[in-house]
């Protein structure tokens, strides 16, 4: 099913371990832009929606710099692959796996996302 971000008054919902929990409105995503979420247990995650109405969440912490800025970062695709890179260091995160592209020793937790 694909939804049109700004005519629906669905929730985005993340799976984190004690279960569903909702971050933000869907109309709050635009496509190829992020939005930092904070979780129950004080992290963050970063938000995106793709054109196509797909969605997803990685931790919002970037790994090499330790800053929480992945949500700021650049969307794109690599060989069919969703990704956003930080906007520091420019390295480049599978939005579906978590796995950093440019070193595969790095990654970041990867959320399943909904609307709700």
């Amino acid at each position: 099913m694909t939804l049109t971000l700004g005519t629906t008054d669905l929730k985005v919902r993340l799976r984190l371990a004690e279960g569903w929990f909702t971050v933000c409105d869907l109309s709050t995503l635009l496509p190829g832009r992020g939005v930092a979420a904070l979780l129950p247990d004080g992290r963050q995650a970063a938000v995106f929606a793709d054109r196509a109405g797909r969605l997803y969440a990685i931790d919002n912490r970037d790994p090499f710099t330790g800053a929480a800025v992945l949500s700021r970062g650049l969307t794109g695709t690599h060989q069919g692959r969703p990704f956003v890179a930080s906007p520091l260091l420019k390295q480049r995160f599978d939005l579906e796996s978590g796995r950093c592209l440019d070193d595969e020793t790095v990654r970041v937790t990867a959320y399943e996302a909904e609307a709700a």
